[in-house]
């Protein structure tokens, strides 16, 4: 019973840090050290279920953004008589925007997934890096956030996005950065991040089923399972409260967190 609350922790823990500026793929790093859930060896595997639930409640929340994405896309694709109009020409550069933003982090994921440091001391560091980073932006926070996301911001936002690769440089934090670096508006940056990560979930979540059943001998399904409803639920609580009530003044407490998180990994690294 002890375990199976572990797992539905972290699959809260997923849901929670996912969408907060702070890392899940660290937290989830960070607390299977602690609790000693699972061998390291089926991380990576549980990092993709938990995403898979992520990646669903995203999906649910922007459903509507989702689904006029789509339909005006293929309407540019089929329908010559409605490309000049100005919606859906728009959503279909917008829908090109997003995949030009994932299209750096797909390369480096694949090129370095297998060379990237996932101990706590280097979680940690990392970790650190996102607290300065944020700290940096919410140092901006009086200036004046309007510009239009641009092509020059996708690709910008979308290098920023690479680093994200390494556990403790957070996703959704690194785009806030590279968005409010340009002085983007924070919502349409957060709406940009979140929507992106929809793509970039699809392969990664493709990718986690099929790993999960080459080990099914090596996991704990139940365990599994409860973890990927966790973070769908957190996922989704999590999102409505933030795009509620995100300000660039607030990054100064994810900042102040994640330098708390970054300097408790390290002192766990060594200590343990």
């Amino acid at each position: 019973m002890l375990e199976i609350l572990k797992y539905i922790i972290l699959g809260i823990i997923q849901g929670v840090t996912e969408v907060f500026p702070v890392s899940s793929s660290g937290h989830l790093t960070i607390f299977s050290h602690v609790f000693r859930t699972f061998d390291p060896s089926v991380l990576t595997v549980f990092l993709m279920i938990t995403n898979l639930g992520s990646f669903i409640a995203l999906l649910f929340f922007f459903r509507k953004d989702v689904i006029v994405l789509i339909k005006s896309f293929f309407t540019f694709l089929f329908n010559k008589e409605k490309r000049n109009d100005p919606a859906v020409k728009e959503d279909f550069v917008y829908t090109w925007k997003l995949v030009v933003a994932v299209i750096p982090i797909g390369i480096a994921g694949l090129l370095l997934e297998k060379y990237l440091p996932t101990s706590l001391l280097a979680v940690g560091l990392a970790l650190l890096i996102t607290g300065v980073l944020l700290f940096i932006v919410y140092t901006l926070r009086n200036k004046k956030f309007e510009a239009e996301l641009t092509w020059k911001n996708a690709i910008i936002i979308g290098l920023f996005q690479t680093t994200a690769i390494m556990p403790g440089i957070s996703r959704s934090g690194i785009t806030l950065i590279g968005g409010l670096s340009q002085k983007v508006e924070i919502k349409k940056v957060l709406k940009f991040s979140f929507l992106s990560y929809l793509i970039i979930s699809v392969p990664v979540s493709i990718k986690g089923i099929a790993d999960a059943f080459s080990k099914s001998e090596s996991i704990n399904v139940l365990g599994y399972f409860l973890a990927f409803v966790a973070s769908f639920l957190a996922t989704y609580i999590t999102v409505k409260i933030l795009y509620k009530s995100v300000k660039v003044k607030n990054l100064v407490y994810f900042a102040i967190y994640c330098l708390l998180m970054g300097g408790f990994a390290i002192i766990y690294h060594f200590v343990r």
